[in-house]
């Protein structure tokens, strides 16, 4: 496995290898004959970079083709192309390419949720002339820091590259298809073929549907209106909101005890698809997804979640495929029909659930409900009773969790805790973090301290001295000129941002390239100062401010129905 990086600049280039199988470590600088070498000697291995499918990838296969790399950078970078456009030479260049990006972070993003430093390199890229030799050593050591934290992040993430193998090794696939996402692999495997489709909107309910008093919404969603609007309207006393997205309803700034129950639909979507029908018609197998779906409920029953993860991959990404354009499945007439069905088939449940004296929805959202019912045996049985019709009628599945207590903010953001005192966590206040997602952590842990175990938020952030705990990583994109820190402007893109106590230190900003005047950066204090440097293990300086994250945390847990 060799992990790379590479760095162009107008007149220089350099690649950073490393293999931490063999344990070497290479740099080659301007060396093409070099690079092709040491391509030549380890092309059996897999290549593993970050963003490396969209960039580093081309840029190697550029150099080995003999092409100017500043010319492939500034194709895919300044013209915003596609690295395969530039040549159709890189399809003779084998390679087995994993790139690992999560979509939401950039590297030098997650580098700083783990604590490590995250300061960009002086050298500019743009710079007209060859690089010093000071210049080109400071580089070096830049992208080989970008490398090992690749390393680092990957191996944090490595459940994800078992994944994409365990796809290939069941269902009999090329390894070189390891360069490809688990969404490709998934219509690979179900033998899809692309079509072209022009009955996007027409829509069929399913017969078994039973709507009840709540046919305005059916009516709407055979209007067929619901790529450019939403609808809005009181589900058992909820606001509701209807759309290509699914379902969202939910008591906001919510605080509940009692009997409380999360309905779950079993496997929804991947349900839909086959008692319905509504698998993609690209699909040239329809009874492979079957078979999919039934060797996944054996290996679940007999407790193999190892073994069940590839084919539990194939099934819940199938749906998304059907609406991705670049995808052999795409077939949005069949991810319409899933999607608005499985939004009446839920009000459906509801409708059926408000005959219980004293039933509260709680929430709806996609592929379940959150109710509330009187703690009696009474009340359990009809809610039983009613289930189980519409599982008999709809031929869906329900699963049953026990809450003990729930805190919502609104659909998207809540915590519950079920009678095993295990926790569900949901949305950006609340959710579980770790160190691949890990900004403002001490204000999560004091919210969720709080709302769980009482726990005062003065005394959670008033006891933490470890500076990590605190941080607030700060990024911008090319829309924006720079990061401002006061009147300073800063060459870094994405910092680490403190609250502080001392009134000199600026405020952060950031200047749009189409303003001469800088914006605030959301949600940052009037007063920080910036870390850059690793802060693993570094402990809390005296002008940090706690007091503004008191302050924080005290605001957004009044959004849980408590105070």
């Amino acid at each position: 496995m060799i992990f790379y990086d590479f760095e162009i600049f107008r007149y220089d280039w350099l690649v950073v290898l490393i293999n931490p199988d063999a344990q070497t470590e290479d740099v080659i600088i301007n060396e093409p004959t070099q690079l092709e070498q040491y391509y030549e000697a380890n092309k059996n291995e897999v290549w593993v970079g970050y963003n490396s499918n969209r960039y580093d990838q081309f840029i190697l296969k550029g150099i080995l083709c003999g092409f100017n790399p500043k010319k492939v950078n500034d194709f895919i970078i300044e013209k915003g192309k596609s690295g395969w456009q530039f040549s159709s030479m890189f399809y003779k260049i084998p390679l087995l390419s994993y790139d690992f990006m999560l979509s939401t972070y950039s590297l030098k993003q997650l580098e700083g949720f783990m604590g490590n430093e995250i300061k960009e390199t002086s050298v500019p890229f743009d710079i007209d002339r060859k690089l010093t030799d000071a210049e080109l050593e400071e580089t070096v050591k830049y992208c080989k820091s970008d490398v090992y934290n690749t390393m680092e992040v990957f191996m944090r993430t490595v459940d994800e590259f078992n994944a994409v193998l365990e796809l290939i090794k069941t269902f009999d696939l090329p390894l070189n298809y390891i360069s490809k996402t688990k969404a490709q692999l998934s219509a690979i495997i179900l033998d899809c073929e692309r079509h072209k489709w022009d009955d996007e909107f027409d829509i069929s309910i399913v017969p078994t549907l039973d709507i009840g008093k709540y046919g305005a919404v059916l009516e709407w969603f055979k209007q067929c209106k619901f790529y450019d609007e939403s609808f809005e309207c009181d589900i058992a006393g909820v606001p509701h909101k209807f759309g290509i997205g699914g379902v969202h309803g939910a008591k906001e700034n919510y605080h509940s005890k009692g009997l409380i129950i999360h309905v779950d639909v079993t496997s929804y979507y991947p349900s839909l698809m086959i008692e319905y029908d509504l698998l993609t018609r690209n699909c040239a197998s329809p009874e492979k997804y079957k078979d999919i779906y039934n060797k996944r409920v054996e290996l679940k029953k007999a407790g193999k979640k190892k073994e069940q993860a590839p084919y539990k991959i194939v099934l819940n990404g199938t749906y998304g495929i059907c609406k991705d354009k670049l995808s052999l499945a795409y077939d949005p007439r069949q991810a319409n029909n899933v999607c608005v069905n499985g939004q009446l088939l839920l009000i459906d449940l509801i409708d059926k659930l408000e005959s219980i004296k004293g039933f509260e929805l709680i929430q709806s959202n996609t592929d379940g409900l959150i109710v509330k019912i009187p703690d009696t045996d009474e009340a359990f049985n009809q809610l039983d009773d009613v289930c189980y019709e519409w599982e008999q009628r709809t031929k869906m599945g329900l699963g049953f969790d026990l809450v003990n207590e729930i805190w919502q903010k609104d659909v998207n953001n809540y915590i519950f805790q079920d009678i095993d005192g295990k926790l569900e966590r949901k949305g950006g206040y609340v959710k579980e973090l770790n160190e691949l997602d890990n900004n403002l952590p001490i204000v999560n842990r004091a919210i969720v301290d709080y709302l769980t175990k009482g726990t005062p938020i003065e005394t959670t952030i008033n006891t933490c001295n470890e500076l990590k705990q605190f941080q607030m990583i700060c990024k911008i994109t090319y829309k924006y000129k720079c990061l401002m820190h006061g009147d300073n402007m800063l060459s870094e893109r994405c910092v680490r941002v403190f609250a502080s106590k001392d009134k000199s230190d600026g405020g952060l900003y950031k200047l749009h390239q189409n303003k001469n005047k800088p914006d605030k950066f959301p949600s940052t204090p009037e007063h920080c100062f910036i870390v850059n440097e690793d802060v693993n293990g570094m402990s809390v300086p005296s002008k940090l401010d706690k007091e503004f994250y008191i302050n924080m945390a005290k605001e957004r847990v009044q959004d849980y129905g408590t105070i």
